[in-house]
């Protein structure tokens, strides 16, 4: 999507680990576009945190809703890596939207497609047993494991760290 984006709308940063993008609670005004690095959205349930989901490369992230509705985001962002990111502002997005058809399109399809995966997961975690969630991010994301802590992932698929670990020395 950022090939469709004049430079001149993108800001360039390099972030640090663990550096937070959004927070719950408030409004999130820019659309992060991942160069190099890993983003992870997640909210906290009575102080446990929960992994909604993981971006990489080529991905674009935001709390959705409140970049779409200026509401107050219901999730956190942080980076989890070392990111080199662009950043476009709401004002850039919504003058793109209304005048580049290409931009207008892709966007649409980039949120139906994060609509489509956010409704495989949620069904996966309510009908699938975890050893088969477990299989299902290996398949789709080989590499997962030497980037993300254990932690993370283990609250991505809805089991403890311990019961990853058993899932994972299993042969």
């Amino acid at each position: 999507m950022t090939a469709l984006i004049d430079e001149k709308l993108l800001t360039l940063k390099r972030l640090a680990p663990k550096t937070i993008l959004v927070h719950e609670g408030s409004i999130s005004d820019e659309m992060i576009f991942i160069i190099k690095g890993c983003i992870r959205a997640w909210y906290n349930a009575e102080g446990q945190d929960i992994t909604l989901q993981f971006f990489f490369e080529g991905d674009s992230v935001t709390s959705l809703e409140s970049f779409l509705k200026n509401i107050p985001s219901t999730i956190n962002i942080e980076t989890l890596e070392e990111c080199e990111v662009g950043i476009l502002k709401k004002s850039n997005f919504s003058g793109l939207i209304k005048t580049d058809s290409e931009f207008k399109e892709l966007f649409y399809e980039t949120a139906i497609d994060k609509l489509l995966i956010h409704h495989n997961r949620l069904l996966s975690l309510l009908k699938d047993k975890p050893f088969h969630r477990y299989q299902q991010l290996l398949t789709e994301k080989p590499g997962i494991f030497q980037r993300i802590p254990q932690h993370y992932i283990a609250s991505y698929l809805g089991i403890t760290p311990v019961s990853l670990g058993r899932i994972r020395n299993r042969k």
